[in-house]
């Protein structure tokens, strides 16, 4: 399912399995229609994290996408709790 689309980058969920209790949500280059990253919970720090593809370039406005979609996971965490 997309979450979000913005001019060079779509965010969409993996269907995950019924026992994961997070999302994970795969960034796909729409020029390329690669994987060129993953956002996804890191237990440690108790929240969502991004996690570039190896030899990736993010540029300010790529990257104020990722975390707008960071923040509306972690809101709609707090919203289910």
């Amino acid at each position: 399912m997309i979450i979000k689309e913005t001019q060079y980058l779509v965010f969409e969920e993996q269907e995950i399995k019924a026992s994961r209790k997070t999302k994970i949500i795969n960034i796909t280059n729409i020029t390329h229609g690669e994987v060129i990253g993953v956002i996804k919970w890191y237990g440690s720090w108790r929240q969502y994290c991004f996690y570039p593809t190896n030899n990736t370039i993010w540029n300010t406005t790529c990257l104020d996408d990722v975390q707008e979609v960071i923040v509306k996971l972690m809101n709609d965490r707090k919203i289910k709790k």
